[in-house]
């Protein structure tokens, strides 16, 4: 075993006793904490190393993770890449964007009712980082969605939305967006816009590549800048 592999090892177990601490419960399904050295904390482990490679270290802190259409698994993707993060010491913040069918918390499920990010968006006098649980496990914070909302695509064109991505750009290493399906609203065109930079899921047996194609092309024309596509298939 290499020093990094007990490193990340250690990380582990030091995340799982955070777990316990601060009352959040984390699913089998985010396979860097549950699986470290399964099949698919390889393949986020090597997205996350593509990610460091060609994204930070490019000075790019922001990324919204985007599908074409629903069953692709962008939270569990963005769920997964985030604690990769995490682990490997980066500043890390995962925000559930997804006003509509919000799912982030099926993964991470605080052990109380929490203020989120439609709570942010529809109250002016909730401060940010009072919808924003930090140190979830070392390193890694979470905003979650808040309640599903009737007017989600106002909310998320609005300035608070696109000033609160500003702020936590430039207060994290790294801020990953969970988005819902792109044939189902304009939403996560909207989130990508605001992020500027996104990374499309797809899913074998699930995604065609002509929907994959017509959805990038869609996010370039908002421009938002399509930095690749991750097949999922776990």
């Amino acid at each position: 075993m290499s020093q990094s592999q007990l490193t990340d090892d250690n990380l582990v177990i030091n995340a799982a006793k955070a777990t316990d601490e601060t009352g959040f419960t984390f699913a089998e399904e985010i396979y860097p904490l549950s699986a470290p050295a399964s099949i698919q904390s390889e393949g986020i482990g090597a997205l996350r190393t593509h990610l460091i490679a060609q994204h930070l270290q490019d000075g790019r802190r922001s990324l919204a993770i985007c599908g074409a259409s629903s069953g692709v698994g962008t939270t569990f993707v963005a769920t997964n890449l985030a604690a990769a993060f995490s682990l490997a010491g980066i500043r890390t913040l995962l925000v559930d964007a997804n006003l509509r069918k919000p799912d982030v918390q099926k993964l991470i499920t605080p052990s109380a009712e929490v203020k989120g990010l439609s709570d942010y968006l529809r109250d002016d006098s909730l401060g940010l980082y009072a919808c924003v649980q930090e140190n979830v496990i070392p390193n890694l914070s979470v905003m979650f969605a808040g309640d599903v909302v009737n007017n989600p695509q106002e909310l998320l064109a609005s300035r608070r939305f696109i000033e609160a991505m500003e702020d936590c750009i430039r207060d994290y290493e790294i801020v990953l967006v969970d988005t819902p399906a792109g044939n189902e609203s304009a939403d996560a065109r909207r989130i990508a816009a605001s992020l500027r930079y996104a990374l499309i899921v797809g899913c074998r047996n699930v995604s065609f590549l002509s929907d994959l194609k017509t959805f990038s092309k869609e996010l370039q024309s908002d421009r938002a800048k399509v930095i690749g596509t991750f097949l999922n298939d776990f």
